[in-house]
Parts: C-alpha cells; sequence; structure tokens
C-alpha cells in the first residue's frame, strides 16, 4: 500500500501545475465550509443562549390550549395547583433538570396617571426566575441590578414603554387588570428598574412579584400561567422534554373528589385525556425559523463544497488517464493486475483529498483562531457590542474532513476503472 501512495504521489508531481490549482479548490471550499460553519454555529449558540437565557427558559409546560391562545394571555386555563405540584414533583426526579419558575401571566393596562397603554405582565417568584433566566438581569439597562430581580410593590418595565410612556427609575405608575370574573382592579407600583428588549424595541413584556400578581388578579388559589424549566445541559432538551411528555401523557385521569366539569388537579382533565403541554424553546420563539435556516444553508454550502470536491479531482484524474494511455498500457502488457491500476489512481484521488483536507483544516482552524483574537462586534437588533467568537467541535472538522476525502476517492473512481480497464494493444497504438 506504501508503494502505491508514493507511485501515486510522484504521478501528481509529475504535474505541479495542475495538482497544485486542484488542491487550492479543495482548500479554499474546506476554509469557506469550516468558517462558516464555525460563525454562523457561534451566532446561533449565542442568540439561542440569548432567548433561553433571558426569556424563555429551555423549555416550558402549560395547560393545554394555552398556548394556542397565547396571545391574549387566557386566566381560564392557568395550571392549577394540584397540576403544578405533579409537575414540580416530576422535574424534582430528572437530575438534568437545573431549576424551573412558576409564572402568572396576564395583560393589562400600564398607566402614568396621564397616559394609558398595554403591557404584558409576567408576575414571579424573584429568586427562582433569576435561576431560571439567568440573563436576565443583565438586560437591565437602568435602575437596580442587584438583590432581587423585584420585590413586591415594584415593577420591570420594557424600554419601549419607559420612552413612550416618559417614565423612569422610581416613578409611581399604576396596574390595571381584569380578572377571570371580569371585574377590574389595579394597583400601584414604583419602577425598580428597565429592561431592553432582545432583537428589536417590540417587547411589551414586564416584570412584578408573583404575589402582587395574584392579589392584583384576586387568584385564591397559587395557580400559575406556566413554568419554565432551565437545564443543566441544553443537549438533554429532547430527552427531557420527550420525558415530561411521556409522564404527563400517563399521568391523566380526574382525582378522586373533583366535582364534574372542573378541572383535575393531576395532568389530566375530567375525560381522560392529558390537560398539560410541554414546549421547548423551538415551539415558542420565532428564532427557532433563523435557527432552522441556518443548518439549511449549512448544508447547502456542504453540498458547493462536494461539487467542489467532485469537479475538481475528476478533471484530474480523465486528464491524467488521458494523458497516460500509453504509460497504462505498458504497465498492463508487463503484467500488472487491473486491480493494482485501479488502486494506483484511486491512490491519487486520496492524496489530492487528503492533502487539500489537512492543508485546508489548517488554515481553517487558523482563521478561527485569528478571528477570536481580533474579536469583532456587531449588532443584533437592539443589542450592541455582541463579540463574534466562532468555535468549531472536532466532531464537524471530521465529518467535514472525511466527506472531501471521500467524494476524492468517489471522483477517482470511474476514471480509475477506466484506465483499469483499458486494453493494452489498443493503449500501446494510442498517439
Amino acid at each position: 500500500m506504501f508503494d502505491v501512495l508514493k507511485i501515486a504521489g510522484r504521478n501528481l508531481s509529475r504535474y505541479r501545475r495542475r495538482t497544485l490549482l486542484t488542491l487550492l479548490l479543495i482548500i479554499i471550499g474546506m476554509v469557506a465550509v469550516l468558517l462558516f460553519i464555525s460563525v454562523t454555529g457561534s451566532f446561533k449558540s449565542m442568540m439561542v443562549g440569548q432567548i433561553t437565557d433571558s426569556v424563555l427558559g429551555h423549555l416550558e409546560v402549560h395547560r393545554k390550549g394555552y398556548v394556542a391562545s397565547i396571545d391574549t394571555l387566557p386566566m381560564n386555563l392557568n395550571m392549577k395547583p394540584g397540576a403544578v405540584a405533579k409537575v414540580e414533583e416530576l422535574l424534582k426526579q430528572d437530575k438534568s433538570v437545573e431549576t424551573w419558575s412558576p409564572r402568572v401571566k396576564f395583560g393589562g393596562m400600564f398607566s402614568n396617571f396621564m397616559e394609558t397603554t398595554s403591557i404584558r405582565v409576567n408576575g414571579v417568584e424573584p429568586a427562582r426566575e433569576a435561576a431560571t433566566v439567568p440573563l436576565l438581569r443583565g438586560r437591565m439597562v437602568e435602575g437596580e441590578k442587584e438583590g432581587a430581580l423585584v420585590e413586591k410593590g415594584q415593577i420591570v418595565i420594557p424600554v419601549l414603554l419607559a420612552r413612550g410612556m416618559k417614565v423612569k427609575v422610581g416613578d409611581t405608575v399604576v396596574l390595571v387588570a381584569t380578572n377571570r370574573d371580569g371585574s377590574v382592579n389595579g394597583k400601584t407600583f414604583v419602577i425598580r428598574s428597565i429592561t431592553e428588549g432582545i432583537s428589536g424595541p417590540g417587547g411589551r413584556d414586564g416584570y412584578i412579584h408573583i404575589d402582587d400578581a395574584r392579589e392584583l388578579l384576586r387568584l385564591k388559589d397559587a395557580e400559575v400561567s406556566e413554568i419554565a424549566i432551565r437545564l443543566n445541559d441544553p443537549t438533554q432538551l429532547d430527552r427531557v422534554t420527550a420525558s415530561l411528555k411521556q409522564a404527563l401523557g400517563t399521568t391523566s385521569g380526574k382525582p378522586p373528589g373533583e366535582a364534574p366539569g372542573q378541572m383535575a388537579g393531576g395532568p389530566g382533565n375530567s375525560d381522560g385525556k392529558p390537560a398539560l403541554e410541554v414546549h421547548t424553546w423551538a415551539d415558542l420563539s420565532p428564532f427557532a425559523s433563523l435557527a432552522r435556516m441556518i443548518d439549511l444553508m449549512t448544508v447547502f454550502i456542504k453540498v458547493v463544497l462536494v461539487s467542489i470536491v467532485l469537479v475538481s479531482v475528476m478533471n484530474v484524474m480523465v486528464m491524467a488517464v488521458y494523458e497516460r494511455i500509453r504509460e497504462i498500457g505498458t504497465i498492463a502488457a508487463i503484467g500488472t493486475r487491473p486491480s493494482r491500476i485501479l488502486s494506483l489512481f484511486l491512490a491519487e484521488g486520496l492524496l489530492l483529498g487528503a492533502i487539500g483536507t489537512v492543508l485546508g483544516t489548517l488554515l481553517s482552524l487558523a482563521a478561527i483562531y485569528g478571528i477570536n483574537l481580533w474579536q469583532p462586534h456587531f449588532a443584533f437588533g437592539q443589542q450592541q457590542d455582541l463579540v463574534m467568537a466562532p468555535t468549531i467541535g472536532m466532531g464537524q472538522v471530521v465529518t467535514v474532513a472525511l466527506l472531501v476525502m471521500g467524494v476524492a476517492v468517489l471522483a477517482s473512481l470511474q476514471p480509475a476503472w477506466k484506465a483499469s480497464r483499458l486494453d493494452p494493444i489498443n493503449a500501446l497504438r494510442h498517439v
């Protein structure tokens, strides 16, 4: 095998210009693909982290039908205390779950005593919310960032409302909300801090203490709208989601003593069907479409790389066979087996792929390292001074490398097969 590779290397060196041009194409393709994967992959991971760690959590549990009606934030689809207890019991048993945060969400009117506008309010337990979405505190552009996320009697408002209503930290405002029975109630709050949006100025979410939310809505039970969950390892998202769905789907049914027509205390409703749903961040965020588009673009650029390698290597090998017909006839006439001739040309394709892969990988890793040293900044939506820090896993590098080498050998197969099947007499007569 070593002798075959040695001869293949000598043959490639005979046509240096063509070999160098082919290697250059492979190297450029490798660098383009690996840089694209590292930059887009890091951007995707960063934005997913921003969404999961500052707003949604990795997954959420709702009562069935809540997400379908989430624009209206229906309070009649809140989770009852029995369902909440069942979910929390399941979460305690799963070691992949780091923490979770119950929320009461509702729509209300925000007033500065002169003007009124709408607001989406999240009633949260400050400590648990801060642990579930740790980047939320970092979105505070004004006000207190230390201590509790929000205390009773205080409110955190989005920058959109602060600018539009001309209010600032320390001002007193009023929240007015309609409860499930249709009665209206209001409560005054002091603005604790102002938070920025993630991708644009359209965010209208404010935060208050969960006890204030229940008082404002006159909720007698400790019901919640959703439970946001944070995992120790986000790669376990699919497994935890499937496990929760299975557990909640197999424990349906009305508990003993439940009055007919009432919502069951457990995760099932009165007709025995599951009453709770589990949604990942991708089910709840429009950014999931952009993430899928990035994945699709990654596949597309890999296809482009395959095409470059396939065409360039096949072109070299076809020309090599055509120019060396008399040589092939000579070695065939002295007794070289067709399989040996086949292996010689396949080895040339393998060497082209291997050398191009090694050089392309080294240049790509050097470029990624250089970008990390440079630390270019960019903006995304309202977020400024985000640092580009491309990274790439060894698995992705190995996958692309094997893909290139495999395609190089595949591109050599047809010319090599043709060379091994040449008739020695006709080959020797070739001019």
